[in-house]
């Protein structure tokens, strides 16, 4: 046998983690398109229920260290996101992290409902329309955690959808539709597209220029906290699309 001596590479600028359920087939495609080439990123997995509900939002949780511990662990992580919306709201942020940092060596945790207060706090934000595709109780759940930040919803509108293979299947025409209808109803300074299973980034430069406002999404506002924590965010979401 013969060995051989070897160089290194140059690390990459930051390394972040994502806790993804077993359903989400949209998050991974979002961040492709989200994260710079030169930032790696890693994606472990969750069991989830085929229908989303309170108690399958807080089941899910119990498995949150385990996939966490899944991910690479040969260096620290720059930052660590469970990526679900409703489930974050379910669990609470605080204990999200928790959880992210018992299974991954991590500098920072994130997940949607931190990531959207960060970019409220950013762009001055109070008031939010808010569509969501799940079930009533399921999104007054995220209005009461939005709330008690200091985040008023005064319009919230619902696909009423406890299917996640249907959620996949709602159109973009759909939400920019009703994206607009809710920002008629009352007086908003910024609308919310929640659920990262949700296809939401090719309707929101369009839903900017109309509605004048600024427009965010589970996934957008997400991506912006992971590459916040890594030093490498641009000043607003919306300047990742």
């Amino acid at each position: 046998m013969t060995f051989f001596s070897y160089t290194t590479s140059p690390q990459p600028l930051a390394r972040l983690g994502l806790v993804v359920l077993q359903t989400d087939e949209t998050l991974e495609e979002d961040f492709r398109r989200l994260i710079p080439k030169d930032i790696r990123w890693f994606v472990s997995r969750v069991p989830a229920a085929p229908d989303v509900s309170q108690e399958s939002l807080q089941a899910i949780g119990a498995h949150i260290p385990v996939a966490a511990g899944l991910l690479p662990q040969a260096t620290t992580f720059d930052g660590v996101a469970y990526c679900c919306t409703s489930g974050a709201a379910q669990v609470g942020p605080e204990q999200i992290a928790r959880l992210l940092r018992a299974g991954a060596r991590t500098a920072g945790t994130t997940d949607p409902v931190s990531a959207l207060l960060a970019a409220c706090q950013t762009l001055g934000l109070k008031r939010l329309a808010v569509l969501s595709p799940y079930v009533a109780q399921v999104s007054a759940r995220l209005r009461e955690v939005l709330g008690k930040a200091g985040i008023e919803t005064p319009v919230f509108g619902s696909f009423d959808e406890p299917s996640e293979a249907a959620v996949i299947n709602i159109s973009q025409a759909s939400v920019a539709s009703a994206a607009q209808a809710l920002v008629a109803k009352k007086d908003v300074d910024g609308v919310f597209l929640s659920c990262t299973n949700l296809h939401t980034l090719d309707v929101i430069p369009t839903l900017e220029d109309t509605l004048d406002m600024p427009v965010l999404s589970s996934n957008l506002v997400l991506a912006w906290d992971l590459l916040r924590l890594a030093g490498q965010a641009p000043p607003k979401p919306s300047d990742l699309l």
